[in-house]
């Protein structure tokens, strides 16, 4: 071996690693920079919780990827503890050896991935070849694991992972997107069968594929990021590093008893929380924005709450992840002082939850998904005959014969506001300051919508529904939306911190910051936040898009 130069791949210019396409959005690489920032944070707390100790001059540390694709974590812990352990090993081939087999563990996504993080690691596709740096290796893979896996199905559906049969039992020779680490009821097992029953892993880190297209091709995908957590944590390891979607925060296809549990667990110590996905992976478009956790096992207490966007100042508060009467992780610091304050009002000041009063709750007058029973698709007559109902549908009106209509009834012969499935889009990024919501709009009687549309009502008068029309346009009313909102669509759910108002004037946001008695401060981040929003009187704005997908 000749010198450093000849082992480390970080004195290229460019690095390799980020030149690399990504893989899809579902399976993104992690910028080396990134990656690193990562592993700072987890040297910090190891230093704490050990006196000052260098994590990277401990030769008894080991590590595991379980979801390795570019191998840049496994890269960068090698460079690390190359050379934290200078000093205790000095002879580099043989430190390269004792970290190479001793140390640095991982498991291939794919065929693809695992021959680069080889390549990323041992420099040579083949661990054991004359071109690898490591010369204890005795296998090929070496200590970054791949085999090709089949789905376990049952009625159409992986029982392991959720995948599709019809997308992904795609024969011979073709990737199958069953990832080892999830798919086994027992991990430690698996882990006694890829690398010897007495392992035992310190960190694990990652940042694990994020979905599998259900069958939906495209329009429904099934999280599976939180299957690698959930799994992760069943390994017991010292600590827990990974970069996941946000979206668990509120919402997320099958995700209530994860964000249960995470939200629960004392050990979750720290969430740096971006607003935008761009900031960390640039140029994906992953709506909600990303997370990066560190899970400390032997070190519970209060979460360090980190929101990062652009240019902006972090904003860093240490709280609990669960707020008493709060079934979501409440995203923004500065969102939790303005919403306390909206509940005390609410509760006469007799409260100490973030739960409304039954009689205040604004989601009891939105319907569900599909208020009167008629598929985004729908389109409806043109010409209005009698007996029809108007129907507002996605992308103009349509008519329908009133007999017809079988759900939702009750709210055809009444004023009622109609407020889009799905928020307008921004491309592929997130941006503030947004709407949070499609411009809504007042439905007369005699008309309903199709799913594009949830219906808020019924209301008796049309100045009542205007009252509602002009409280929805108000920032702060948008921004209790934003708090409890996911993603794009805009489901009742999202509507939980909203109270009710008396529905006899125009409300102005001067009148909800009067009332709520907020400071400069949090109107400025009300604003910073949430983009001004003109109804103009519109009945019908017309902007709301596809609802049919799922969230």
């Amino acid at each position: 071996m000749n010198g450093q130069a000849s082992f480390s791949l970080r004195g290229r210019n460019p690095d390799v690693l980020t030149c690399i396409a990504n893989l899809s959005n579902d399976e993104v690489f992690t910028p080396p920079e990134f990656a690193n920032w990562m592993l700072d944070t987890l040297a910090r707390a190891w230093a704490a919780a050990h006196g000052g100790a260098n994590l990277w001059a401990d030769k008894t540390v080991t590590f595991l990827d379980p979801c390795t694709k570019s191998g840049v974590f496994l890269r960068e812990i090698t460079r690390r503890l190359t050379d934290g352990l200078a000093g205790e090993i000095p002879e580099l081939q043989e430190r390269v050896d004792h970290i190479l087999t001793q140390q640095v563990f991982g498991i291939g996504t794919t065929q693809l991935t695992s021959l680069l993080a080889r390549r990323s690691v041992y420099c040579s596709r083949h661990a054991n070849g004359k071109h690898s740096i490591a010369k204890g290796l005795a296998g090929e893979a070496g200590n970054i694991w791949f085999e090709t896996m089949a789905h376990t199905w049952l009625d159409g559906k992986c029982s392991y992972c959720g995948a599709s049969q019809k997308s992904l039992d795609r024969g011979e020779g073709l990737e199958t997107h069953a990832y080892a680490f999830i798919h086994t009821n027992n991990i430690k097992a698996r882990i006694g069968e890829l690398f010897g029953g007495n392992m035992q892993f310190d960190v694990i880190v990652g940042n694990p594929p994020y979905q599998l297209d259900d069958g939906g091709y495209g329009t429904s995908a099934a999280p599976i990021y939180h299957l690698f957590v959930d799994q992760a944590k069943k390994l017991e390891p010292r600590y827990l590093s990974l970069v996941i979607p946000a979206r668990w925060f509120a919402g997320g296809k099958g995700l209530d008893v994860f964000r249960e549990a995470m939200l629960a667990d004392d050990r979750l110590r720290s969430i740096d929380d971006y607003l935008s996905a761009a900031d960390v992976f640039p140029g994906v478009g992953l709506k909600g924005g990303v997370c990066s956790f560190l899970w400390d096992r032997d070190n519970p207490g209060p979460c360090r709450v980190t929101t990062r966007f652009k240019d902006w100042p972090p904003s860093t508060a240490v709280r609990p992840l669960l707020e008493v009467g709060a079934d979501v992780f409440i995203r923004f610091n500065e969102g939790l002082s303005i919403l306390e304050k909206v509940i005390a009002a609410e509760q006469s000041g007799t409260g100490d939850s973030l739960s409304l009063p039954d009689a205040k709750r604004f989601d009891r007058l939105v319907s569900s998904r599909k208020p009167f029973g008629l598929e985004t698709t729908f389109k409806g007559k043109a010409i209005r005959r009698a007996n029809d109902v108007l129907v507002y549908r996605n992308g103009g009106i349509g008519y329908a014969p009133r007999p017809t209509i079988t759900v939702g009834t009750n709210l055809i012969d009444s004023w009622k506001v109609f407020a889009g499935y799905a928020a307008p889009g921004t491309g592929n990024r997130d941006t503030y300051p947004h709407r949070i919501i499609s411009t809504p709009f007042i439905g007369e009687p005699g008309s309903i919508s199709s799913e594009t549309y949830l219906c808020i009502g019924p209301f008796d008068t049309q100045g009542e529904a205007t009252s509602v029309l002009s409280y929805l346009s108000c920032r702060l009313t948008r921004l209790l939306i934003l708090l409890h909102k996911p993603s794009q669509h805009v489901t009742r759910k999202v509507y939980t911190f909203v109270p009710t108002q008396a529905w006899t004037k125009q409300w102005t946001d001067a009148d909800l910051y009067a009332k709520y008695r907020l400071t400069s401060s949090e109107i400025a981040f009300i604003e910073k936040i949430v983009r001004p929003l003109d109804i103009n009187g519109d009945l019908f704005d017309g902007d709301a898009i596809d609802a049919g997908a799922d969230e």
